[in-house]
């Protein structure tokens, strides 16, 4: 796949995410309206992590470390009955793992909100419990959608998997307003939503995976759980568990910390990382999500010299969206936050809360993104232990960090330790890339020292935004007559402005410059421009 067509199915993806990913800002602003950052909020976000920690292991982990590579496999041979075999007893063995694992979480719930939310008083731990069990079905139902997309990945059909996310949101916002009324509190309501969102997100996809030809039913338990395919799935995996377990113990640990620092600081320390993981959703996942299987296929066929090219150009493209993103972030993090999360009791003190976490959250963005293009391209060589080792290491620092700083800096604390294994992870994961031989390291350095400079542009292009924004919201706030249109007027018009100044000023100096990959993509569009007169 070439860079032309590597930016066509990436920019399909990031048009479904980016109307995801708007969507999810305001399924946040609804639960910060209808939540805050009180106790009930803190309840649901202890719920809500406990199933959705499982889907990074069942969905995320298992598909992306293993699942498409063995997968990429069988369609190499061009065998659909073998490929059929294979699909059928993966279900199979999948959904046994996945039911009895919800089983088991709504009977343990209890066990899970005393380690997650250990200075809950009694009333919210029991809350907890109760969100826990009607959330936990949603760990079945998104990580058989998550197969699904695996599937339709490997053939290289990426839309109805981008579009599901914009689903599950309408149903978390829709469940929030219609349901709130009927339940006892509105955290029950989105829990509601939260499941229905799950179910969602798999039925819409079987059309999709009908459409492909390939026919597959449940197997039996003992060809389920023999499958040599099946076996080598769960041997690449099995280093992921240990990261897995690793993260979750992680999780637990920074869960614990954030708790001891005060009300609200969960929450407000989930709020920044959503507008974290905003930027990693539209395009830094988006991105990986393709260059996935084309690593994988190249690998396959040998193919090192156009591996290590679409390696050399994500890590760029990472740089080029990730660094401007993050300086902005760090000029207008409290203009941010308080336009998409300023309504009903998310008040003045939570935006300062989660504003002073973002700072923390958002100085690691590179370096999260830059894993996420890394990442598979071990799992593209079946190697599944290196990202496990960076992943392990890195948990232990964030840990560690966070212990040290939580008592001076509070939830700023918790923030920064994330970003400082963000930085341990991606460099050892570098030295690892070194292992096999195959990987040109002089030009995956080249692109480092490319981000490095990407940095310096951007820096520039913010001075304007650092010494007009206090100016342009100040005079656009005297026009404010109150209500929703003093919102619109005092924040979303001067962000607005602010937005365009400092995109036409980067998008300026990178034409002025001739940088590479803004050139490639100019040429590109007027070619198409051109090729449409």
């Amino acid at each position: 796949m070439s860079r032309q067509a590597i930016l066509k199915s990436s920019s399909l993806l990031v048009g479904y995410t980016m109307i995801s990913r708007i969507l999810g800002l305001v399924r946040e602003s609804v639960k910060a309206a209808f939540l805050g950052t009180t106790a009930l909020s803190d309840a649901f976000t202890v719920a809500f992590l406990i199933p959705n920690l499982l889907r990074r292991l069942f969905a995320e982990g298992t598909i992306s470390a293993a699942f498409i590579p063995t997968l990429k496999g069988y369609l190499a041979k061009d065998d659909k009955k073998e490929t059929a075999q294979f699909l059928s007893a993966t279900l199979t063995f999948s959904v046994t793992i996945f039911t009895l694992t919800v089983i088991a979480g709504i009977v343990t719930s209890g066990i899970f909100v005393d380690i997650f939310g250990p200075e809950f008083d009694q009333q919210t731990a029991e809350e907890a419990v109760f969100l826990t069990q009607i959330m936990f079905p949603y760990l079945g139902f998104i990580s058989v959608a998550a197969f699904i997309q695996g599937i339709l990945n490997s053939l290289k059909i990426f839309g109805p998997s981008g579009f599901t996310p914009i689903l599950f949101n309408i149903s978390f916002i829709t469940a929030a307003f219609i349901l709130s009324p009927f339940t006892a509190n509105p955290a029950r309501a989105i829990a509601i939503g939260v499941t229905a969102g799950g179910i969602i997100q798999m039925l819409f996809q079987v059309p999709f995976l009908l459409k492909t030809g390939l026919r597959f039913t449940f197997s039996g338990f003992r060809d389920a759980f023999t499958h040599p395919g099946v076996r080598k799935v769960m041997r690449l995996i099995s280093p992921t568990l240990l990261g897995m377990g690793a993260y979750q113990i992680n999780i637990i640990a920074t869960t614990r910390i954030a708790n001891r620092a005060g009300e609200g600081v969960v929450s407000s320390l989930q709020f920044s990382n959503r507008l974290e993981e905003l930027i990693l959703g539209v395009f830094v996942i988006s991105l990986s999500t393709v260059i996935l299987p084309e690593f994988s296929t190249d690998v396959k066929e040998g193919r090192w010299d156009n591996f290590n090219k679409n390696l050399v150009f994500g890590i760029k493209l990472t740089a080029m969206i990730s660094i401007p993103a993050m300086i902005f972030t760090l000029l207008m993090k409290s203009e941010i936050v308080s336009l998409l999360f300023k309504f009903g009791r998310f008040d003045e003190n939570s935006v300062k809360m989660t504003a002073y976490a973002l700072t923390f959250h958002i100085s690691g963005l590179f370096f999260i993104a830059v894993t996420r293009i890394l990442f598979p391209a071990f799992y593209a060589q079946e190697d599944t232990v290196s990202p496990t080792i960076a992943g392990v290491v890195s948990v232990i620092v964030n840990i560690i960090a966070a212990l040290l700083l939580v008592d001076s800096m509070k939830g700023g604390g918790v923030a920064l330790a994330s970003t400082i294994s963000a930085f341990v992870s991606t460099v050892l994961l570098l030295i690892m890339l070194r292992k096999g031989g195959k990987i040109d390291l002089p030009a995956v350095f080249g692109a480092f020292s490319y981000s490095l400079r990407f940095l310096f542009i951007s820096i520039a292009c913010g001075l304007p935004v650092f010494f007009l924004k206090e100016k342009v919201y100040g005079l656009l706030s005297g026009y404010a007559t109150g209500g929703f249109s003093a919102k619109i007027m005092s924040e979303f018009i001067p962000f607005t402005m602010i937005t365009a100044i400092f995109g036409i000023t980067l998008m300026t100096v990178l034409i002025l410059i001739k940088d590479e990959n803004i050139m490639y993509i100019y040429d590109k569009i007027g070619r198409k421009l051109k090729w449409k007169k």
